[in-house]
């Protein structure tokens, strides 16, 4: 008895929902919502508590309506900031490669100098570069007694009067270890 109800009851509601359907022309108006805003009040107007509340969903609906706009301001003006912080970046990025490369071009122009600094007291006498050296801060004359031939080093620093070449080679041996 059950199995023959159930395809009568599901016949019984389809058939008039979809007579409406069928009858009704335009589809979108069924699922639409029954009153608009301007009728909420109609036929109750003379009742406080629903005048009541169409005033604080009028009231709702506005305050929302400026916070929206506030935030699609603000949204606007993050993206205004991050422009321009993306701008900036970009311009800091080309000056650090600039300097970056101004850096690297006078680091190479400083080395080519204590290159040929070193060169020129390789081919001096070791008496002669001796008495210049000691002259020299003691820091600045240890990094060309490191950099120049060992033999040549050797020979300088023998031209040097002892206390002079204990403190050009301490110097030498606190360089190496800073480079450590």
């Amino acid at each position: 008895m059950r199995s023959s109800v159930l395809p009568v009851l599901a016949l019984a509601f389809t058939l008039p929902a979809g007579l409406a359907l069928w009858q009704s022309q335009d589809l979108s108006r069924l699922f639409a919502a029954v009153a608009g805003p301007s009728d909420l009040l109609q036929g109750c107007g003379d009742v406080p508590e629903a005048v009541a509340l169409a005033e604080e969903l009028r009231d709702r609906a506005l305050r929302i309506e400026r916070y929206m706009e506030s935030i699609d301001a603000r949204k606007a003006e993050i993206a205004e900031a991050e422009a321009t912080l993306r701008a900036r970046l970009a311009e800091l990025k080309a000056r650090k490669g600039s300097i970056q490369s101004r850096r690297d071009g006078a680091t190479d122009a400083v080395r080519s100098d204590i290159e040929r600094l070193v060169a020129v007291y390789d081919q001096m006498k070791p008496a002669e570069a001796a008495a210049v050296l000691t002259n020299l801060p003691a820091d600045f004359a240890a990094e060309i007694l490191i950099r120049v031939r060992p033999e040549t080093g050797a020979r300088i620093i023998a031209s040097v009067e002892p206390r002079q070449a204990a403190l050009l080679t301490a110097q030498m041996g606190a360089r190496s270890v800073r480079k450590q």
